[in-house]
């Protein structure tokens, strides 16, 4: 059988990357080039600046790519692109990138769905891995639980109803003073702090609904603070970020849980930034083991936004005969299973 090399291109956000992967899971090279550091003054991403600084590294990172996987332009088999959702003027500079090799290259354009890409990581890092499962895919911009019936095949279980999750950890951490990005800042003081210090609320709508609420802990994490400066009271940010903490894993790990008991099976699955947090993981393996749910989540390279997470993706569109034309535009705001 002949082998498949996809080249994946990823600007959804604030990252510039290129990968090659062959047959869907040998990652041959994936190339990130981070912008947080630019962004970090201004407490979160900048979109004008990530578009600039995506246009300035796109082609480097390409061939950088290519390099370091040995392939020439000319034996890859498709160019697979995420193209929503995420910040416009950023997905348009992978767009083009793409579109362009496509075209001159006389390759198969794919376009990817960023969340899908997401889901894809876990097949990267665990070669044995089948649909179908549940997956809990939480960052700064979504936090769903997608029971993954087959390669192509989604069904959104539960969602966010205002904040996600990364973007209440990002707001938290610049409340305590603590900065950007909250995710990994909050992760580390936390493991200083005791989680039962502060009873944040825990928001479960009931009946069959497996949606999350962040913004009223957000809020309550931002009364609390409000409350001891009033009072003149000294605070524990190792504690706020503990409890906090503690509050999001808690609801996570619980619905996502659930959604594998109503769905039937066996496996759960971790994916997107917060998928490296390390209570996330610890939680989530601790009630899967008493539920007698086998759990999956990628190393935490993969859970950022990376290319390689792309190519996966698109191999399996490439398979399945799903290609895109040269009209293929950014859709910021593209739904999970829309094409």
């Amino acid at each position: 059988m002949k082998d498949i090399f996809i080249l994946g291109i990823e600007t959804s956000c604030d990252e510039t990357s290129a990968s090659v992967v062959k047959n869907g899971r040998q990652v041959l090279s994936n190339v990130i080039s981070s912008q947080i550091s630019l962004h970090q003054k201004y407490g979160g991403v900048v979109p004008e600046i990530a578009s600039r600084k995506h246009v300035e590294l796109i082609m480097p990172v390409i061939h950088q790519s290519l390099e370091e996987a040995g392939i020439k332009m000319e034996q890859l088999d498709a160019i697979g692109v995420t193209y929503g959702p995420g910040l416009v003027g950023a997905l348009l500079v992978g767009l083009s990138a793409a579109k362009a090799l496509a075209f001159a290259l006389g390759k198969p354009l794919i376009g990817v769905h960023h969340i899908e890409g997401h889901i894809a990581a876990n097949y990267i890092e665990h070669s044995m891995l089948e649909p179908p499962f549940v997956c809990l895919v939480a960052s700064g911009g979504h936090s769903h639980i997608v029971y993954v019936e087959d390669y192509d095949s989604f069904e959104i279980m539960g969602k966010t109803r205002d904040d996600a999750a990364g973007e209440a950890f990002d707001k938290v951490s610049r409340a305590v003073g603590l900065g950007y990005p909250g995710g990994p800042i909050i992760d580390k003081t936390a493991k200083l702090g005791n989680s039962k210090a502060i009873e944040f609320p825990r928001v479960h709508f009931g009946g069959d609904s497996l949606d999350f609420s962040f913004s009223g802990l957000k809020t309550s994490v931002l009364n609390y603070l409000n409350t001891m400066e009033q009072k003149g009271e000294k605070y524990s940010v190792e504690d706020v970020c503990a409890s906090f903490q503690a509050a999001v894993v808690d609801v996570l790990t619980d619905n996502l849980v659930s959604a594998a008991k109503i769905k039937g099976v066996g496996k759960v699955a971790l994916a997107g930034g917060v998928a490296a947090n390390s209570l996330l993981r610890s939680e989530l393996m601790e009630k899967s083991k008493r539920s007698g749910l086998e759990v999956f989540y990628p190393k935490p390279i993969l859970c950022t936004d990376n290319a390689a997470m792309i190519a996966c993706a698109a191999y399996y569109e490439f398979l399945k005969g799903h290609t895109s034309d040269v009209y293929l535009n950014a859709v910021p705001g593209l739904k999970l299973g829309e094409r």
